[in-house]
């Protein structure tokens, strides 16, 4: 029964850790960052937003309901994991425990968030996290149905490409988060911003995508390369080339929110490619 069901809580954990990413950008593109103003309460004496509350209902709700996210996200972690154990999945017993972990560890970077007046670095770090629980959550996904094991010393090459063009994927994403910190979606309107000039760091994110795009291409035209491989560079390249042009179209019409949303959300579809590009690589079904 547990393995029959394994499927499903992988997905569906892999679901709610993309879906907050989304739910914490819908917080900062309508400014709701501090609709809760306090932690873990939402204010004072209440977890929940009350009526009156100075902050506004439409963003102490906005605020409160990422934060009810985290915890259905926690329960489907425990649940994924108790999953593995009845399945006596042993090999995903360390990634699911990773994901409790991670999201213990998310509640307390999300209380410093809130502590700190979202200072963008905080809040970086907490879409950062995200982001890298969101890669064990594909790694999970993708062996949701059998063990995997490590691929032979023989395309140690292949995979010294594949680690840079993840590393890649990652620096382009955390450059993103400067730019938000710099721009005017950081979460509040009050809230401290970086002290990028938004131009500048603007044009060292957009450089970074465009490296990240010539070692793509340069990868997917390598020989030896698996049918996995090479399937998900595709979709990769494909996903890159739609967040590129929404990076720039968002750009000159001035940064609306429903776009820089869209963005975001490209921003977690790009990264499971990438990841899925990666795991191709260094796993092969046992």
């Amino acid at each position: 029964m547990a393995s029959k069901l394994l499927p499903a809580l992988t997905g569906l954990l892999l679901f709610l850790q993309s879906a907050l990413v989304v739910t914490g950008g819908a917080v900062r593109v309508t400014g709701s960052g501090l609709g809760c103003p306090t932690w873990p309460e939402c204010t004072p004496g209440s977890y929940t937003p009350v009526p009156g509350q100075a902050e506004g209902q439409l963003h102490a709700w906005i605020e409160f309901g990422n934060r009810l996210l985290t915890f259905a996200l926690f329960f489907a972690a425990i649940a994924t994991l108790i999953a593995i154990f009845r399945a006596g999945r042993r090999d995903l017993r360390l990634l699911g425990a990773t994901q409790i972990l991670g999201i213990l560890g998310q509640g307390v970077l999300g209380g410093i968030t809130v502590l700190t007046n979202l200072n963008p670095l905080a809040v970086g770090s907490h879409l950062l996290l995200s982001i890298l629980l969101i890669a064990a959550a594909t790694s999970l996904h993708s062996r949701r149905h059998h063990p995997y094991v490590r691929t032979s010393s023989s395309e140690l090459r292949i995979s010294r490409v594949s680690f840079i063009h993840t590393s890649l994927a990652f620096i382009a994403i955390s450059i993103g988060t400067l730019v938000t910190g710099s721009g005017p979606h950081a979460g509040d309107i009050d809230a401290p911003r970086l002290n990028f000039a938004i131009t500048t760091i603007t044009r060292v994110h957009s450089a970074s995508v465009w490296l990240l795009m010539i070692v793509s291409i340069y990868f997917l035209i390598r020989r030896n390369l698996n049918f996995e491989t090479k399937r998900w560079l595709r979709i990769f390249i494909a996903l890159a080339i739609c967040q590129g042009a929404l990076g720039y179209i968002q750009y000159f019409l001035g940064v609306p929110e429903g776009l820089v949303a869209l963005h975001l959300l490209g921003s977690v579809l790009v990264w499971i490619a990438a990841w899925r590009v990666r795991l191709s690589v260094v796993r092969k079904p046992a």
